[in-house]
C-alpha cells in the first residue's frame, strides 16, 4: 500500500515510516521544511511539503494514497484550544476526503476514560466529544466516520512512548530531577502510568493499517501501569540524584506543566489488542530505558 503519514518525522512517525517501509509498503510523509523533507528521503520515503494549518496540502496526500496515518499534533501546551481545533479540523479534512472509499484511516489518540479506578479497556469510549473537549474530540469525530465508508481506527496512545531520544513526559521528569536536585513522585507515588516503547507502537500502528476494522480501537501498552515512585526511583541512578515525595500542593512548582498529570493515574490495558492483531511488545521498558541512560544523551 502507499501510506500517507502525518508526523512522519515526529517521535512515533519516524520509527512507524520505517516499520512500513521495511515491511514492504511506500510512503509518503507529510513534511513542513526541507529538514522535514531530507529526513524522509534519506529513510526512503517520499516527501508531501505542507503542514496542518494549510488544509488542501494533507487532504491531497489522503486522495493520493492508499491509506492514511495521522500521528501529528501541535502539542502546544500553552495554548490548547489551539491545539484541539487544529487537530479537529485536520481529522475532519482527512476523513472527509476519504469518504465512500474503504481506505483505512489510522488516528493517534489517547487513553482517556471517565472511571479512573480501573485500567483503560479498548471498549471504552473517549469522553472527549465536541470541539472544545481534548484534542477536539478527534478520536470521537473520526471514528463516526465509519459509517461513511471510512475505515476509520483510533490508536491509543500511553502517556509515555520512551525510547532513547525521548523529549516527552518522561524526559520532562528527569529535566524536573536535575534543576531540583531531587526526583519526584507526588504524593505515596502509587499513581502508575501505562507505557510503550516507541518500536512496539510503530509496529502497531502497521497492523491497525493493515488489519483493523471501521471503528476499532487499539490500545498500543505494552506495560499495564508503572507506579510513579517506580518511574522517580530510576532517574537517580541515571542523573545522581536522590528520590522525594513530592507534596500535591507544590507539584507545580517541582515538575512545571507535566505536574498536572504525574499524580494521576493513567493505566490501560492491551489484552485484546494483542489477541486480535497478534501484537507482541517486545522491546526494553520503561524503566530499563530510563537507567541505561535514554533520557540523559
Amino acid at each position: 500500500m502507499r501510506i500517507f503519514v502525518t508526523g512522519a518525522t515526529g517521535w512515533i512517525g519516524s520509527a512507524a515510516v520505517n516499520d512500513l517501509l521495511a515491511a514492504g509498503h511506500r510512503v509518503m510523509g507529510l513534511a513542513r521544511n526541507e529538514p522535514a523533507v531530507a529526513l524522509l528521503q534519506k529513510q526512503g520515503a517520499a516527501a508531501l511539503r505542507g503542514d496542518l494549518d494549510d488544509l488542501d496540502t494533507p487532504r491531497r496526500g489522503a486522495q493520493e494514497a492508499d491509506a492514511v496515518l495521522h500521528l501529528a499534533n501541535k502539542h502546544d501546551w500553552t495554548n490548547p484550544s489551539e491545539s484541539n481545533r487544529t487537530e479537529r479540523a485536520a481529522v475532519e479534512a482527512l476523513a472527509n476526503a476519504l469518504i465512500g472509499s474503504d481506505k483505512a484511516f489510522v488516528l493517534a489518540s489517547g487513553l482517556l476514560r471517565p472511571d479512573t479506578s480501573r485500567p483503560a479497556f479498548e471498549t471504552d469510549t473517549s469522553p472527549a466529544v465536541g470541539p472544545e473537549s481534548l484534542r477536539g474530540g478527534s478520536e470521537n469525530l473520526a471514528l463516526d466516520y465509519a459509517t461513511q465508508g471510512v475505515r476509520s481506527v483510533a490508536l491509543r496512545f500511553t502517556p509515555s512512548v520512551h525510547g532513547a531520544g525521548d523529549h516527552g513526559f518522561i524526559a520532562q521528569l528527569v529535566a524536573a530531577a536535575q534543576r531540583t536536585g531531587g526526583s519526584g513522585y507526588v504524593g505515596d507515588g502509587t499513581h502508575a502510568w501505562a507505557a510503550v516503547h516507541r518500536t512496539d507502537a510503530a509496529h502497531l500502528a502497521r497492523l491497525a493499517l493493515e488489519q483493523a476494522t471501521p471503528g476499532a480501537r487499539l490500545h498500543a501498552v505494552a506495560e499495564e501501569g508503572v507506579p510513579t515512585r517506580v518511574i522517580a526511583e530510576a532517574i537517580p541512578e541515571a542523573v545522581g540524584v536522590k528520590t522525594t515525595s513530592i507534596d500535591p500542593a507544590d507539584a507545580l512548582t517541582h515538575f512545571g506543566f507535566i505536574g498536572r498529570f504525574f499524580s494521576t493515574d493513567m493505566t490501560a490495558s492491551s489484552a485484546a489488542t494483542q489477541a486480535t492483531y497478534g501484537w507482541s511488545p517486545t522491546s526494553p521498558t520503561l524503566v530499563e530505558d530510563i537507567k541505561k541512560g535514554g533520557y540523559t544523551t
